[in-house]
């Protein structure tokens, strides 16, 4: 690896650094890829079969104003840093490459120095983030309580409200915006979603003529499915206007509205109750783990004695509080919280219900998630003519991302199935599980 200086000089003498060279010099053992520059300079193998490349200056002014994911991603979107021998509908080979061989150090102070030095101290006044980004934690704050009723309805917005159209290329025709099931490896995307809500039926013993309430219903699959395959009559509520209003057109194509329904409602609204069952499939990533009481106590209070609750969310693999990461927060799940399954089991459990059931399907979701990104690789243009460049190279980079922590174990996938019993503590589940 050849290392790329300027031949002038800094202040005493200091080389100074091409943008190349000063890439090279941060990162422990080498770059893994090939990286290029406008400067012209160059750093890692020029064989490398993942290439990137710094197309201008804004795009340095972003790595060098916010070192680590959240420059790279910034220069990303905007389309001034990008990469070679990879789909942006899908990075993944790109993204495992950088996860598993580059390790970035900590200059010393002048070295950090002689790095702004050399590539311009113009360059330390950052552009403006790309319209895909939202606004940091601390701006949050002062707009709105975390997790209340106006700001969740807010965030939800900004990640649900894209396009129908461009999660209908992305999703596929079951519009699920969840893990599936791959019962078998060789499953379609669309059996595998359809396996996954058919389980969850069966895990809430659902029968005809009883009634399920679904809490962040998303487009309405489950509701639908509910209603279709077993005959429920269901319930859905979401706090994205274009979800609902696509899951009620569909209901209505499918001849359903006599069983299904779905309102543009938060759950902490739904006053109705004795419910059979209740679902929750990847809502609580969006609650706040604080609210976790009053979370599961609302939707116990849902239920009559003796019915169910599934609830289904990503997890950590760990119980230790941790924020996102600034992409995530900033470009997909604002005010998202991940927890361990033992944090949810134990709330749930504290609000008086009992856990009967608990499930990881990890590698599901990561087989999920490659099927998102082949979707999205095959509809690329007509996603980019949807939503534009930018943010479907914000999916690409995130649904592959995904994909390589569930692989890792850095976040899991848990179904936790409980019931409300009755005062003599009676459950009316089986001595086994019947599904």
């Amino acid at each position: 690896m050849t290392l790329h200086t300027d031949p002038g000089s800094g202040r005493g003498g200091t080389a100074r650094l091409t943008i190349g060279a000063a890439m090279d010099s941060l990162v422990r053992g080498g770059l893994p890829l090939h990286f290029s520059a406008y400067d012209g300079s160059s750093a890692g193998p020029p064989d490398a079969p993942v290439g990137m490349q710094l197309h201008n200056e804004r795009g340095l002014a972003y790595l060098m104003t916010a070192p680590g994911d959240l420059g790279m991603v910034r220069a990303y979107v905007r389309g001034d840093l990008s990469l070679s021998g990879v789909h942006p509908g899908d990075p993944y080979d790109a993204l495992v490459l950088l996860k598993d061989h580059t390790k970035f150090r900590v200059p010393a102070p002048s070295e950090v120095v002689n790095i702004a030095r050399s590539l311009g101290l113009s360059h330390l006044r950052p552009p403006a983030p790309p319209p895909q980004e939202h606004l940091p934690r601390w701006r949050r704050a002062m707009e709105g309580l975390r997790h209340s009723m106006t700001r969740d309805a807010e965030v939800i917005s900004h990640h649900y409200d894209v396009s129908n159209r461009f999660y209908e290329l992305v999703l596929g025709p079951s519009m699920a915006y969840t893990c599936a099931l791959y019962e078998a490896p060789d499953l379609t995307l669309e059996e595998a979603q359809a396996a996954k809500f058919d389980l969850v039926c069966r895990k809430l013993d659902l029968r005809p003529g009883q009634r399920l309430l679904d809490v962040g219903c998303g487009w309405g699959t489950m509701v639908r499915h509910a209603a279709r395959e077993h005959g429920v009559r269901a319930l859905g509520v979401t706090l994205s206007l274009e979800q609902a209003q696509w899951a009620t057109e569909a209901i209505d194509r499918e001849g359903l509205g006599h069983l299904a329904e779905v309102r543009h409602l938060d759950y902490r609204d739904v006053s109705e109750s004795g419910f059979d069952a209740v679902s929750s499939i990847g809502l609580t990533e969006h609650i706040g783990v604080r609210n976790y009481p009053a979370y599961f106590r609302h939707l116990r209070d849902r239920l009559k004695p003796g019915g169910r609750l599934l609830n289904h969310s990503i997890t950590r693999r760990h119980n230790r509080r941790q924020e996102t990461g600034h992409f995530i927060d900033r470009y997909v799940f604002p005010d998202g919280e991940l927890i361990g399954s033992g944090t949810i089991i134990g709330a749930a459990q504290d609000q008086d219900l009992e856990v009967q059931h608990s499930e990881n399907l990890r590698l599901h979701y990561a087989a999920t998630l490659r099927d998102w990104n082949r979707n999205l690789v095959e509809h690329w243009d007509e996603c980019v003519a949807e939503v534009g460049e930018g943010t479907a190279r914000v999916w690409g980079l995130y649904i592959a991302g995904s994909r390589v922590g569930f692989e890792r174990d850095e976040v899991e996938l848990h179904q936790v199935l409980a019931t409300r019993n009755h005062d003599d503590g009676r459950s009316d589940f089986p001595m086994r599980p019947d599904w």
